[in-house]
């Protein structure tokens, strides 16, 4: 339209014609406002939190009191360019599958699982995750080249000195947790342990679903000097994740905020994962 009235000296009629649109159309201002503050504050978001979709910054946004509606900020998102690309997965078999029990309160049951990963240098290192089923909360972020079943009995000795210790403790079966340091820890302690079946990690959805956000938003994200430095960033990972990460499943809530509301109010808990 400019192009043609400004090179062909056309009319505006002219060139609206040409360009199939009412002259009103063109003569007419939007109203709509340009929200600024609001673009840059979810630009600012989308630069901390790069692997968080448009949802999960608008509960953000609500924390620091912006009143805005989601189908504005979503239009407001995919203008600015914020959409997270998804990463490619391998190919999973779609089947049915029967919903997990979910616990009716903390301690209940926890969830355990390792992720590997690499140092820069190429040296693997391994994570040993602890999950409450019940609230989402990560408990351990253990990070060491090796982890054995010892090992892993004396960090679940060091998490119930503060929480005490579950009723039931959910893992696969790992050399470290079908270990005899396992199996005498488990009778010592008076927990019952379930080993899901084999291939099938789903049966361990919880700890699981968490493996995918750590990987996803932290060890994606990181290239780790040293162990050191892997430690300090898991840690500071696991802190947002526990205090300051809104989590769907918890209607908004945070892991920390789901676990210290009271018991009348403990009836959100779904088992999205």
């Amino acid at each position: 339209m400019d192009w043609a009235m400004k090179e062909k000296s056309y009319s505006q009629r002219r060139a609206c014609a040409l360009a199939g649109i009412d002259p009103r159309v063109y003569r007419r201002h939007p109203t709509r406002p340009e929200d600024r503050a609001l673009r840059q504050r979810l630009r600012e978001l989308s630069a901390e939190r790069r692997r968080f979709g448009y949802r999960r910054l608008h509960l953000l946004l609500k924390r620091e009191g912006w009143a805005v509606n989601w189908k504005k900020l979503y239009r407001i998102y995919r203008e600015e360019g914020l959409t997270v690309r998804k990463r490619g997965g391998r190919k999973r078999a779609i089947g049915t599958r029967a919903p997990m029990a979910i616990p009716q309160g903390p301690n209940q049951r926890w969830s355990l699982d390792f992720v590997s990963d690499t140092l820069s240098d190429g040296r693997r290192f391994r994570i040993l995750c602890v999950i409450d089923d019940f609230s989402r909360e990560c408990l351990a972020t253990v990070v060491d080249t090796s982890l054995s079943g010892i090992r892993v009995a004396r960090e679940l000795d060091r998490i119930a000195e503060l929480r005490g210790h579950p009723c039931m403790v959910v893992s696969d079966n790992g050399t470290e947790l079908t270990s005899n340091a396992i199996l005498s820890w488990q009778e010592e302690r008076r927990v019952e342990w379930h080993y899901i079946a084999p291939g099938k990690p789903m049966q361990n959805g919880f700890v699981e679903s968490f493996n995918g956000r750590l990987r996803d938003e932290c060890l994606n994200e990181h290239l780790f000097a040293n162990l050191r430095h892997a430690r300090h960033l898991i840690q500071a990972w696991r802190d947002d994740y526990n205090h300051h990460r809104p989590h769907t499943s918890l209607d908004g809530l945070t892991p920390w905020e789901y676990h210290q509301r009271s018991r009348q109010d403990q009836t959100l808990n779904r088992a999205n994962l």
